[in-house]
Parts: structure tokens; sequence; C-alpha cells
């Protein structure tokens, strides 16, 4: 018995050993594994506010780059209108007739060239004069018609932060006319912050990308000149979000913050949340972690707490529920959207034949016109009256029978309703609904008007490219069953580039909004003109046909018209008497096509025939015109081709002295041998070149091969004479042709005088510094220019001074017109023009003797043509070289 109690008292001993160490065992583990979710959650807290504030600085400039936008726009409205009408009273007038009167716009003005002010929406808090402000010096030292975003400047109103909005004015020859300055208060960015949204601590900063000016408001009420941020300790960093310490705000508050570079302005949009209210929840979890690990331990130590403990649960989660019933309560408050809870109202028959607000927030109220205390408690068929208010009613039936109901809906006409669109959701909760009422207006507005403006050319109000792919199919299938047919006529303007190189781009648009003015009145009510883009329209027209086929003649009749009517100037409102033409091609349904793709293409088609036959024509589509078209689009897609097979050759032509016949240089001729098509003309591959771009690597290949060709011709022992080049506009343009030769006459071991270079007056048309930079290296290498097809282009007698070419070649026009009396004294001009600018002067294309002769009677030096020699072989032109040396090398 002793024994027995002896045992069991040592194990009773045991187990009061045991189980205190068991428990303390459970304990230490228990708050390890506490502490480190603690951890994990403190931790996962941070990475949360970090996204966070990094999703509301991308919201915060998405919003800004919108509201700039709009700013820009605005900007532009006001540069276009005052460029168009220069009119004093310009910005008055707009305000008088209800703009800028938002408290936002400080003042919005135009600024003269001189830095006065022109007209301004309001005078008052702006400086005399800017011409001494940066932003209205950058703008006249640039071109650049961008808007430029600022901080005010002294002189502007002091007790507001402004930003200011500019633009670039100018004249009809683009040359500076002043700026538009839009001063807009620093607190229109970012006024809307509230602590709902960024809570007690949160911030909301804009500044530009070097930190000239920083906008800042608290989600606390903090005034924008209040900077909590200290830009000296941080800076600005790129996109993103970091933790920045108390020691980096002046408030002491830490923040994560970040940071957004707006992808179109140079702003940058920053938001800061705190980051203890961030943490709040990982707080939260610890403090309940603790308790529950701390009721697990007294369970442990004293199941007598028990009790207590879940007492001290129960408060902590009623604390809890009462924490969010609050913030819900704030949220609904500040929120945008309208709240509202409707309760069904039923007859004697339980059928609901109204509903009763029962509680809603100010904005929604607001939305109706009433406080919050007036509308709890009215019937909904009061609010909205008629077959309107039943529809509702019944749309609020329909929910609680669903459980859930959303649409968008344009409210009724009534003066104490505030928004015209309504994005409206039920959600049955119990025996009522819970609705959300969402302002949609804007966005039902934007998106009238990007439907309006993706389908309306912006410059001629005429239906655009889109509008006009997506409306053809449906018109194509009515079409049968109108049974009329249908002509597509493709419409190109002739000369509208010469017209933007002459007057520059202003009066080219005008001369497309006449256009297109003139082309409305040709046209019936039935037809659709189309600007298909650039310089081409697209008109639709729907005949009259009879059993077999359509009247050809009325569709060739009002092309007839386009083509006069075009052709006659068009006065324009800067002044300019703008001479153009019209090409049309025609295409029919469904003779020439069944769909849009089709007749499109062969209308485009046949509109380059009616161009290529000498503009101002028009032209029915047909099969050949579509052979053709292939075989230009297979020579196209073979010219890389052809350049990989070293299929292209060069042919010589000789040049020789007027009088004595001695050769004296040769023109190097491009030639492409297709294995197919065989010998195929430059007239026809050399504009495929040059569209596609291929006429660069085209070019590099023929100056190689005309340098390896003489140095094969003097490694033989021969004496070659110089071979002049040609060179395209495009090369030019890229500022490599003085480079490439360079190379090429180091590679080949040439002396620099054995090559001569010739280039177009079309090449003088473009970047004209570059042109020259060209010229003058090529000059320095010691190679001769000449200048080709003189008399088809734009050259003035200037630019032959500034150009400084060594040969005049003039052109073959010129030369068949020798016979004739005006022809000769023309061309005796151009020779004793040349010879005072100390240049040799070549006829190009002297096929008779009597041309020769005529030309050795007036002076011209060399000549080159059919009667001198055809192009020649390299093979067959060494003959020259071992020869006399005269013409009778031919």
């Amino acid at each position: 018995m002793k024994s027995a109690f002896s045992s069991l008292s040592h194990t009773n001993f045991f187990l009061a050993v045991l189980w205190p160490v068991l428990a303390a065992l459970c304990c230490i583990a228990l708050w390890i594994v506490t502490l480190a979710r603690a951890d994990t959650e403190a931790e996962r807290a941070e990475t949360l506010v970090l996204k966070e504030a990094d999703t509301y600085a991308q919201a915060y400039e998405q919003y800004v780059t919108r509201s700039i936008a709009q700013m820009d726009q605005i900007t532009m409205q006001l540069k276009y209108g005052w460029e168009n009408s220069r009119r004093p009273g310009l910005i008055e007038d707009m305000r008088a007739g209800g703009m800028f009167t938002d408290q936002a716009f400080v003042s919005v003005s135009i600024v003269g060239a001189d830095g006065a002010v022109l007209s301004s929406s309001r005078g008052a808090g702006m400086p005399p004069s800017m011409a001494q402000a940066a932003f209205f010096l950058q703008h006249k030292n640039n071109n650049s018609t961008a808007l430029r975003v600022d901080v005010a400047p002294v002189g502007f109103q002091a007790d507001r932060q402004q930003v200011l909005f500019t633009r670039r004015l100018e004249r009809a020859d683009d040359e500076f006319d002043g700026i538009v300055v839009m001063a807009v208060d620093g607190s229109y960015f970012t006024s809307f912050v509230s602590a709902s949204s960024l809570g007690q601590d949160g911030v909301l900063a804009l500044a530009d990308s070097g930190a000239k000016f920083w906008i800042e408001q608290g989600a606390a009420g903090r005034t924008a000149n209040t900077q909590v941020l200290d830009l000296d300790a941080v800076g600005i960093v790129g996109d993103g979000a970091r933790l920045l310490g108390a020691e980096a705000f002046r408030d002491g508050i830490a923040r994560a913050v970040g940071w957004r570079d707006s992808p179109v302005y140079p702003v940058v949009a920053v938001a800061a949340l705190s980051r203890q209210e961030g943490s709040a929840a990982a707080r939260h979890y610890w403090e309940a972690s603790r308790d529950r690990a701390v009721v697990a331990s007294a369970c442990l130590v004293l199941l007598s707490a028990l009790a207590g403990v879940l007492s001290l649960r129960a408060a902590a989660r009623e604390r809890e529920y009462e924490a969010v019933r609050l913030a819900y309560r704030t949220a609904t408050e500040s929120a945008n959207d309208g709240f509202y809870m409707a309760a069904p109202v039923r007859d004697r028959k339980g059928q609901m034949v109204d509903f009763r607000i029962v509680d809603c927030n100010e904005r929604g109220a607001a939305f109706y016109g009433f406080r919050r205390a007036d509308l709890v408690g009215r019937a909904l068929s009061t609010l909205d009256r008629g077959i309107v208010g039943q529809e509702i009613i019944d749309t609020y039936r329909l929910a609680m029978s669903n459980g859930f109901y959303e649409e968008d809906r344009r409210m009724p006409v009534d003066d104490r309703l505030t928004i015209t669109w309504g994005r409206r959701r039920l959600v049955r909760v119990g025996n009522g609904l819970a609705i959300t009422l969402q302002d949609i207006s804007e966005r039902k507005r934007h998106e009238t008007d990007l439907e309006r403006l993706a389908n309306e050319d912006a410059l001629t109000g005429l239906r655009n490219r889109s509008w006009l792919l997506h409306f053809f199919p449906t018109l194509l299938r009515a079409v049968p069953k109108a049974g009329s047919g249908l002509a597509v006529l493709f419409i190109d303007l002739d000369e509208l580039k010469q017209v933007n190189d002459s007057y520059g781009h202003v009066v080219g648009d005008q001369l497309l909004a006449a256009a297109a003015r003139r082309l409305g009145t040709l046209l019936r009510p039935t037809d659709q003109a189309v600007r298909f883009g650039g310089d081409e329209f697209v008109v639709l027209l729907r005949p009259a046909i009879d059993e077999r086929s359509i009247d050809e003649g009325h569709v060739a009749a009002v092309a007839e018209r386009i083509v006069a009517t075009f052709a006659t100037p068009f006065a324009l409102d800067s002044g300019v008497q703008a001479v153009t033409g019209a090409s049309v091609g025609i295409s029919l349904y469904p003779r020439d096509g069944l769909d849009a793709t089709t007749l499109l293409r062969n209308a485009d088609i046949a509109m380059y025939a009616a161009k290529n036959e000498g503009k101002g024509h028009y032209r029915f589509f047909d099969q050949f015109l579509s052979g053709q078209a292939e075989r230009c689009a297979f020579l196209k897609g073979q010219l890389a081709r052809a350049i990989e097979a070293d299929q292209f050759l060069l042919h010589y032509q000789p040049r020789v002295d007027t009088v004595s016949g001695a050769l004296l240089s040769m023109e190097a001729l491009l030639r492409w041998q297709h294995p197919e098509f065989g010998m195929v003309p430059p007239g026809e591959f050399i504009p495929l070149a040059e569209s596609s771009g291929l006429i660069l690597q085209i070019g590099a290949l023929v100056i190689d091969k005309a340098c390896a060709q003489l140095a094969a011709w003097g490694a033989a022992g021969m004496q070659p004479v110089p071979v002049s080049i040609n060179v395209s506009p495009k090369q030019f343009g890229r500022g490599v042709v003085a480079c490439q030769f360079e190379a090429a006459l180091r590679r080949h071991a040439l002396p620099a005088v054995l090559v001569e270079v010739e280039i177009t007056e079309s090449a003088m048309m473009g970047e004209h510094a570059v042109v020259l930079a060209e010229l003058a290296g090529l000059h320095k290498l010691g190679i001769k220019l000449h200048l080709d097809d003189f008399g088809t282009g734009y050259s003035s007698l200037s630019q032959l001074r500034t150009l400084k070419m060594d040969v005049l070649k003039v052109d073959r026009a010129f030369t068949n017109e020798l016979e004739q009396g005006e022809g000769r004294v023309f061309f005796e001009a151009i020779v004793s023009m040349a010879h005072a600018l100390r240049m040799t002067v070549v006829a190009e294309g002297v096929e008779t003797a009597a041309q020769l002769r005529i030309l050795q009677e007036i002076g011209c030096d060399e000549v080159q043509g059919f009667h001198i020699s055809r192009p020649l072989a390299a093979q067959d032109i060494e003959a020259c070289f071992l020869g006399a040396h005269r013409v009778a090398c031919a």
C-alpha cells in the first residue's frame, strides 16, 4: 500500500513537475510562432503599403496627365482660334460666352510677340510684360509649338500657387507671334484628396521633373502651400515606391512614397501613405495574436481564467465590428458615388407598389438636389414621376426578385437632377435594396466625342477612313436590295506637295478644307464623300443601272465635273490663289470587286494610271491596270533579292567635246538584268527603289561598281576618263554620300579626278543644310559636281551660286527645242548664265546633226546623246579608250 502510494506520489510529483515543464515549453513554442507570424505580417503590411502608394501614384499620374491633356487641348484651340482670327477681344468674348469661369483658371491670356498682354480673362495678378520671362524666351527662341508646363514666376498673383501652361503662336510664315498663357490654380490638381482614400496622414503632390515647382495637398486638409516632404533630403526619384523615415518629412511621420513620371508631360505625380496607418492591419494582427497567445498561456497556467479571457475576446470582436461599421460610414460619406437604402412599400395584397428611401449619404441626396435629412423617408414615386418613374419602380422590383441588377441610364429631364447619365447598381440586402448611383455623365460625353472624332476628319469635316471601312460592308449588303449600282471614285490632289513647299502646311490645310467643300457641292445627298488620308478623297456614288450594267456615263460625268472643278484655282483665306488639279480612279461594284478592299485598291490603281497619263484625268479600272500593278508589286519584292544576287550592272554613255569630239567623260547608267523579265528599264524600277528605300543600298552598290570598273581599266593599262555617277536625293538626305565616295576611292586606290557626281534639282529641295554639307564634303575630296536635268525643277540663280556646281547639264527637253527660234534663244541664255558662274555646260539628249551644229554655234561645251553614242557595256566602251577619242567611237 505504501509502495503504491509512494509510486503514486512519485507519479504525481513527476506529473507536478512535468506539466509545468510541458506548459512552459508549449508557451515558448506558441510565442515563437506568434512573433514569427507577426514579423511576417509586418513585412507584408510594408509591402502592401508600398504597393498602394505606387498604385495611388499611378492613378494620380493618369489623372494629372488627363488634366494636363485638357489644358493642352484648350491651349491648342486658343492657338488655332487666335492664328485664324487675331481678334484682340478673343479671350474676353470666350469668357463672356461662359468659358474660363471656373475658379481653377486664374487667368487665360494671349501675349504678343513683344511680351505685352493682348487679350486676357483676368487682367489683375499678372505682370505688365512677359518679354523677359524664361518661358516666353524659350518659346520665342524655339520653333516648337509643344505645350510647356512651368510654375508662375514673380509678377503673377502671389497669394495662389499657379501652374503655367504656355504654347507658341505663329504667323502664317511660321515666325514667332507670341504665346498662349494659361495660369491654373495649383490646388486644382490636388484638392480632391481625402482621408478616406489616402488616410489621415496621406499626401498627394505634383512636381515637374526638375523639381522647380511643388504642389502638395494633404488628406487631413493641409493647404497647397504647406510642404511636408523634405525635397532637400529626398529629391525626386524615378518611377516606383519606397519607404522613407520620419526625418524625410517635416511633420515627423514616416511614409511610403510612390513616384510616377507622366509619359506625356514633364511632371511627376507623388503619393505618400502613412507607414503607421499602413501597418495598422499588422498591428491589429499582432494584437489579436498576442491576445490569443496570452489566452492560451493563461489557459495552460490557470483554467479558471477562461471565462474572463473569452469575455475580453468578445469585447475585442465588438470593438473591431464597431471600427468596421464606422469605417464603412466614413467611406460612403466621402465617396463620389451616391449610396441609398430602399425598402419596398406593399399594398394589402403584399405587392410591391413603391419604394421608400430609408437611408442615403449626402452625395446621393445631392444628385436629387436635396440634403440627406430631406431625402430620407421619401417615396421613390415622388422623386421620379410619370413613365420614367414607373420604369424605375419596375427595375427595383426586378432587383428584389433576382437579387442584383445593374444598368447605365440616361436620367430624366428634370431641373432637380444634377446628373445626365448614371450607373445604377442594386443589390438585395435582407428585405430591402442597397443602391449605388455613380455619375457617368462626363464619361458618356467623352465616349460620344471619341466616337465623333474616330469617324470624322478634323480638318475637312468629312467622314474619315475609319468610318469608310466600317460603313462599306453595310453599304455593299444594301446595294443589291436597293437595286442600284455602286461606284467608287478615288481622288488625289495633284499639286498639294508643291503648295505645302511653296506656302507652308497651313495654306495646304486651307486648300484641303476648300477642296472638301468644293467636292461636296458636286454630289447628291445620297452620295458620300470621305477624306481617305493626306490629299486623297473617296466618293461613293449610287448611280442608276439598266438590266445589264451600271450607267458608266453618269459616273464619267461626275468624274469630269470633279476634274474640271478642281482645275479652277482656289482662293484661300490667307489670300493665296492655289492652283491644283485632281486625278480620279473609278471602280464599279460588282464588276471590279465584291468587297471594300478590292474596290478601293482597284480605284487606287486606276487613279495612278490617270496620274501617269498627265494628271487632271479620270480613268476606269480594267484588268490591264491590275496586271501592271501586280508587275510593279512583283518587281518591288524582287529588288532586295536582286541586290543580293548581284543582278545590277552598269552601262556607260560617252560625253564629248562639242567642237573636237574628244571623249571627256562618261555617265554611269544602272541596268537590271532580271532572270525572268530580262533587262528591266530604269524608269520602271528606279521609282520602286525610291519608294521602298532600297535606293540607298542600290546607290552604294553603283558607287562601288563604278569605282571598281575604273580601277580595272587602270590595271589593264588603259587611260580611262572620269565617270559621273547619279546620286539619289534620298542618299543626300541621309548625309552619307561623301563618306561612301571617300571609302570607295580608298578601297579601289583611285584618284578623285576620275569620279564625278550628278545631283538633280529635286535633291536641293530637301534639308538645305544637309545638302550643303554633303556637297562641301565632295568638293573637299576633289570630286566634280554636276547639276543634272537643269530646267525641270526649282533651281534659282541664288541656289546655283550657293551650291558652287562645276557642270550644268541641260535637260533633253530644251535640246529638243533647239531648232525652234525661242528654243535656241533660251538655250543660249542658259549657256551665258552658266559660263558667268564659271560652270561647264553639257547638252543632254543630242540626237541629230542639226542639234549638234547649233550647240557648236552657241558655245555649248560638251554634248551627250544617241547622236554621239548609246549607253555601252563596259567591254564595248573600251574601244573608245583605244581609239581616237572622237565622236566616231559610236
